[in-house]
């Protein structure tokens, strides 16, 4: 097992465990194993937050997420929201949920405490991607909240994508935005694919004023037209400015410390 890696900036900022982990389609439990040993790795450097990917459970655009995700709350945000409490930080993490029928791509914001602060519902869902789709999230929606890490904000992937998205959350003047990503291409196109998601967070970052973590994933898209896809890991956090501070590992499993600059730390 790689062993956490830290950066200190000078020990100044926010201790974040950027949690870049291999997820594998459909495998819930397998999955929430691998969330565990990146939240024991990551208290174990004493880390305050923990930033995992999008759909961490059950893998994005996987169609049997219709009939096998949970409701919000509900059985698996209950299990992340315990092992907050148990490791003592803020997580942030993406998986789906069903409501009413619908299926939506979720990322949660928890408390050490093991409460929901933020729920965040994927809007630019990319619908062709999977049958039936996603439901996409509204913009109206989009929230922060004011937490001892300072005011925080959550998108996931392809949100970041939209100007009036992150003019929204510009406006919410948040000091650090997470966002769950599945940055997937064909395997051909890696390692260079990396460079497009650091531009995109770079250029998230200077247009909301505000340090983002950018967390991928390692492994492979099993569904639909983009099926044997792969998410190449490197994952990136940067500052307001869009300078980086840390970058992880090219597809592999990769825990990074990173000390990020923001007004509460």
């Amino acid at each position: 097992m790689n062993k956490a890696k830290g950066k200190q900036n000078g020990g100044r900022g926010l201790r974040t465990a950027i949690c870049q982990i291999f997820c594998l389609d459909g495998d819930r439990e397998g999955n929430f194993a691998r969330i565990e040993h990146a939240l024991a790795e990551a208290a174990e450097a004493e880390a305050r937050l923990a930033c995992f990917p999008e759909s961490s459970l059950l893998g994005w655009v996987n169609a049997a997420a219709h009939k096998r995700a949970c409701r919000i709350p509900g059985v698996d945000s209950d299990r992340l929201c315990r092992l907050a409490k148990q490791y003592g930080m803020f997580l942030c993490i993406g998986l789906d949920e069903i409501d009413d029928g619908r299926l939506y791509g979720s990322a949660l914001l928890i408390d050490p405490g093991g409460h929901i602060l933020i729920k965040h519902r994927k809007i630019n869902v990319l619908p062709e991607l999977m049958t039936p789709p996603y439901t996409p999230g509204r913009e109206e929606d989009i929230t922060a909240v004011n937490t001892s890490l300072g005011r925080i904000g959550v998108l996931i992937c392809a949100d970041t994508f939209v100007t009036k998205i992150l003019e929204r959350v510009r406006n919410l003047a948040v000091d650090l935005l997470l966002v769950p990503y599945g940055w997937a291409a064909p395997e051909t196109q890696w390692p260079g694919h990396g460079n497009e998601l650091h531009r995109v967070v770079r250029a998230t970052a200077t247009a909301v004023g505000a340090p983002v973590v950018g967390t991928d994933l390692v492994g492979q898209i099993t569904c639909g037209p983009w099926t044997g896809q792969v998410y190449g890991g490197q994952s990136i956090a940067v500052d307001a400015q869009g300078n980086t501070l840390v970058i992880a590992a090219d597809r592999d499993r990769d825990i990074q410390i990173v000390e990020i600059p923001t007004k509460e730390a």
